[in-house]
């Protein structure tokens, strides 16, 4: 048994912003379950794990219903009281030169995989009164994403769905918390093919670990929702007062990729 009692699941969490919350729940003295389709995963937990609270960590494809099943089972009987949903994958480039297999794979994971877990959790947590989700969302999700149009999309709803369900789930004991933050120090410009773009190859990208650290405070909060970073902030601020082929074209401006006309 973990020191406090307390059990939390982190999804995505093999490196970046994943791996940072799961590191905050370990030294909260939280039993952890860790999740990632990669084989890193492993070597994850081995580096999370304490003598007193050994982490588990499951290589599972949550963007398969047979990752979710496998996920589930591993939970078990046991009572989930954080759940931090951080799966997810980007993708860039232009929309018509994009592989339909990847296009699939941000929708399955990002959307499909996430509003799965999602309900098998809070079914639970709301059936005993308590619980606390964090889902990561993105300022993206505020701004029309040219060259990287389905995965900005995936984030629109991903906001959107952790804002509403927050809502609908008030007086439950159940508090559902939306991370936004802007671009992060972590894989996942390598992974979306976007090394060669202006915001790929920014050197002033934010550290995980404060972005981990602000969505967790206010997943503990039980706050609605938080954007990480004064800048993102200033962003996310002007996207209701831009039009958005204005936004689009900023958009543009970051995520074209070089030699594109």
């Amino acid at each position: 048994m973990s020191r406090s009692g307390h059990f939390a699941v982190v999804t995505g969490a093999s490196t970046g912003i994943g791996f940072e919350l799961a590191r905050l729940a370990v030294e909260d003295g939280h039993d952890v379950l860790i999740v990632a389709d990669e084989a890193a995963i492993e070597a994850a937990g081995a580096k999370l794990s304490a003598a007193s609270t050994p982490v588990e960590a499951l290589r599972a494809d949550l963007a398969t219903e047979h990752g979710v099943a496998e996920l589930f089972e591993r939970i078990g009987p046991r009572r989930v009281d954080y759940f931090m949903a951080n799966a997810g994958v980007g993708l860039g480039h232009a929309f018509l030169d994009q592989e339909w297999d990847e296009i699939e794979r941000v929708i399955d994971l990002n959307v499909k995989g996430t509003t799965a877990t999602l309900q098998r959790v809070l079914r639970d947590m709301v059936a005993r009164g308590q619980g606390r989700v964090l889902v990561t969302g993105s300022i993206a999700g505020m701004i029309p994403g040219s060259y990287q149009a389905v995965y900005n999309a995936s984030k629109a709803y991903l906001d959107n769905l952790s804002l509403a369900l927050g809502s609908e789930l008030d007086d439950t004991g159940v508090t559902v918390t939306c991370l936004r933050p802007g671009p992060v120090d972590t894989p996942f410009f390598e992974r979306a093919h976007m090394e060669d773009t202006p915001v790929g190859q920014d050197d002033g990208k934010a550290d995980p670990a404060k972005v981990a650290r602000d969505g967790y405070d206010a997943m503990m909060k039980g706050e609605s929702g938080i954007t990480s970073g004064f800048m993102n902030k200033v962003q996310a601020a002007l996207t209701g007062v831009l039009p958005e082929p204005v936004l689009a074209q900023m958009h543009r401006r970051m995520a074209k990729p070089e030699g594109e006309e």
